[in-house]
């Protein structure tokens, strides 16, 4: 591993370099099938400008998006890049609260994937019932369904339904997580859906019955996976995603 990721200390990012990995984060979305046609958000905040995040623009398809085409905002989801592109400022409601509320991540994905969709609207939510839910093991918030509009009084519940957790599950509509990386996050929901789909399908299968490991062994297996703290989901899977995209969806660092 680099050493400066032993050390703990980690080169400062760069507009281009968040860029280039939000634009991939869209993309691979995209290609899992986790987009939902031109609606939901992965955001991420521009290093050296607090206050100002990047955004898709809104009309635009996950498989679309560039580094170039990612519009800045700024809290409020008002575009401050002088491009006077479209955005969706009802959309980036939660994003803003979140990155007003939790400094300390570069990225915030909501998505209304398949299998986290339907996980929301489980009373007990995401169990200890595979090794991709115990990277998770209680890591996840929930925060009750209010509607579609997001006003003042909601995004503080929500911030305060997150915490310093790494997601929630918005009942009814679907999974939320952030990371300290945009590779953080993605890997944060690829493990979210992956234990989604697992823990539903064997409820298929069964009739709801499932094996639920103790809390201990969860508890043991999730400080294993974490380890010391000096690497992040997505350090060591990150690079290897981006050459299979540039593989196969060339053309989203422009």
């Amino acid at each position: 591993m680099n050493h400066l990721l032993k050390t703990g200390q980690r080169p400062a990012r760069t507009e281009r370099e968040v860029r280039i990995d939000l634009a991939a984060a869209y993309r691979m979305a995209a290609q899992n099938g986790w987009d939902d046609t031109i609606y939901t958000h992965l955001s991420a905040s521009v290093p050296g400008e607090p206050g100002h995040y990047l955004l898709n623009p809104f009309g635009a398809t996950f498989d679309e998006i560039t580094a170039s085409s990612l519009v800045k905002v700024n809290v409020r989801g008002e575009v401050v890049d002088g491009s006077g592109a479209r955005v969706n400022p009802s959309g980036f409601a939660i994003h803003g609260a979140v990155h007003a509320a939790r400094p300390d991540v570069e990225c915030v994905i909501h998505l209304h994937t398949p299998w986290g969709v339907a996980l929301s609207m489980l009373p007990e939510g995401l169990q200890p019932t595979s090794q991709y839910a115990m990277r998770l093991h209680r890591r996840l918030g929930r925060h009750a369904y209010e509607g579609l509009a997001l006003g003042a009084d909601e995004q503080r519940r929500l911030v305060a339904d997150l915490g310093a957790l790494d997601g929630l599950i918005l009942d009814n509509h679907g999974p939320l997580v952030v990371g300290r990386t945009v590779a953080e996050a993605w890997m944060l929901m690829h493990l979210l859906e992956r234990a989604a789909q697992a823990q539903l399908r064997a409820m298929a299968a069964t009739g709801g019955a499932v094996r639920v490991v103790s809390e201990t062994l969860a508890a043991r297996t999730y400080g294993e996976w974490v380890g010391d703290g000096s690497e992040w989901d997505g350090d060591l899977e990150w690079p290897a995603l981006l050459r299979r995209l540039d593989r196969s969806a060339p053309g989203y660092r422009d």
